[in-house]
């Protein structure tokens, strides 16, 4: 495996084992963060839901269920706005959590990889 004027290193079936694990540990972290933006712009939403549900004035709210917007008595649609943030916040938590997991376990390969290969392999996203 001669490439970019690094050293000839034979692939063993383990460091090809390496070299796929980080590739999926790489795709998924490319997800998360695609779920994480996706869950942030969701607690946002519900935070500006909240904010205007607190500027009006009505006592039935139109709320969004489903397919379909319903009457909703203010004070429900207050608490369903709470445990879906609530909700919002523990996902996101979770998968902050998992993100994390992956950085890790991807800087651990790197290490082992780099340091067989040197400069013969690129792990870094361009």
């Amino acid at each position: 495996m001669q490439q970019g004027g690094g050293s000839e290193s034979e692939v063993t079936w383990e460091d090809q084992q390496n070299i796929n694990k980080f590739s999926r540990l790489n795709n998924r972290f490319h997800e998360l963060e695609d779920e994480i933006r996706t869950a942030k712009e969701t607690n946002d939403n519900l935070e500006d839901a909240s904010n205007e549900l607190i500027l009006s004035d009505e006592d039935m709210i139109r709320f969004h269920i489903g397919e379909v917007f319903a009457h909703v008595p203010r004070e429900e649609v207050e608490g369903r706005l709470e445990e879906m943030k609530e909700e919002n916040v523990k996902n996101l938590e979770k998968l902050e959590e998992e993100k994390d997991s992956i950085v890790a376990q991807m800087a651990e390969l790197k290490k082992i990889l780099y340091g067989k290969f040197k400069d013969s392999i690129n792990l870094e996203d361009d």
